[in-house]
């Protein structure tokens, strides 16, 4: 692999289950989407993150966690950047289907940046 990869910053609010899913893969990828979640929504902003984390995460499961990682540019490039109710909520879907290619798009390991409360 070449070390020229060019790579996008994307953030991911999540709660405390889904952090130890993304344990258990190794700090390398994220779990598959459950019947109900047909979308992967990574984020374009750690602010967007922080506010999901904090105000959605926190009072549904007790504590909310912003993580960061690296994507391959060459693979977001088949996806569009969504606006979800404003131009500072920007984001990707990605089809849950899509999960295995996604993953394998992340380079290096996913960082928690954040920890709320």
């Amino acid at each position: 692999m070449s070390e020229d990869i060019e790579t996008v910053t994307l953030w991911r609010p999540v709660g405390p289950e889904e952090l130890a899913l993304i344990h258990e893969l190794g700090m390398r990828g994220f779990p598959p989407r459950l019947p109900d979640q047909p979308i992967f929504y990574p984020v374009l902003s750690e602010d967007y993150a922080v506010r999901i984390a904090r105000d959605w995460n926190v009072p549904r499961s007790g504590s909310g966690f912003v993580t960061r990682f690296e994507v391959k540019k060459d693979y977001l490039d088949g996806h569009s950047v969504q606006e979800a109710g404003g131009r500072a909520h920007l984001e990707y879907w990605i089809p849950a289907e899509e999960m295995d290619q996604f993953n394998a798009a992340i380079v290096g390991i996913i960082d928690v940046t954040k920890t709320f409360p």
